[in-house]
């Protein structure tokens, strides 16, 4: 079972996202709240697998209130899945750099939304299309030279880690690195998991933040 609390300021949506999970028997929304600091109390309370957050709220912002939940160590097994209508470059860096594991629009369809769920609690970066050309774009724009080409963070990884890690910024999951290095998943999962230990990352999304930062990986490769 995995189980959710809905963070938006705007009732109807909160309840128009709770009627679309409520939909699978494998999901419980567990919890709502109007803004942020309500959405970390009652992450406290209930210990929810996701946080389903709104950015534009009263009170504590969904970027504040992701960084607040994703620092707490009694919150760590909480991924935040941000759902906005605001799928700007602004707003995605500084939502995956509080830790959120997955960015999508309030625009998307169902099915996608009860997918982004599935696919963060699971632990897989997803960020929704526009959201991912914001991103692209953003690093595009950015000179090479002015990117952190000598991070002591990736300094600190093997050269095959820093292969995965450039393949986790492309979007393959456990599976397909599995696939086109020829080990296993369980090695490819050891693997992501100790960058993510040695690079202090909360989760793959970060990974990806780290990996364009770098200039590990860049969007044309």
């Amino acid at each position: 079972m995995i189980t959710v609390l809905i963070v938006d300021d705007q009732t109807l949506i909160r309840q128009a996202v709770a009627d679309i999970l409520a939909d699978h028997d494998e999901i419980a929304v567990v919890g709502q709240a109007a803004d942020g600091q309500e959405a970390v109390e009652i992450a406290r309370a209930l210990h929810p697998d996701v946080v389903v957050m709104d950015i534009r709220m009263p009170h504590l912002d969904g970027i504040q209130a992701t960084a607040a939940i994703c620092a707490d160590p009694g919150l760590a097994d909480t991924k935040v899945l941000v759902l906005t209508t605001f799928e700007e470059d602004e707003y995605l860096v500084a939502a995956l750099r509080a830790g959120a594991s997955g960015f999508i629009g309030k625009g998307s369809e169902p099915d996608d939304i009860v997918r982004a769920v599935r696919a963060v609690h699971a632990g897989d970066a997803l960020l929704s299309p526009l959201a991912t050309r914001a991103l692209i774009d953003r690093f595009v724009a950015t000179p090479p030279a002015a990117r952190l080409e000598s991070s002591p963070l990736i300094s600190s990884l093997t050269e095959r880690e820093q292969e995965v890690l450039r393949m986790v910024a492309k979007g393959r999951s456990n599976q397909e690195i599995a696939d086109e290095l020829f080990i296993s998943p369980h090695t490819a999962k050891t693997h992501v998991n100790r960058i993510m230990t040695k690079v202090h990352a909360h989760d793959r999304a970060q990974l990806v933040i780290l990996a364009y930062e770098s200039g590990l990986h860049t969007p044309r490769e």
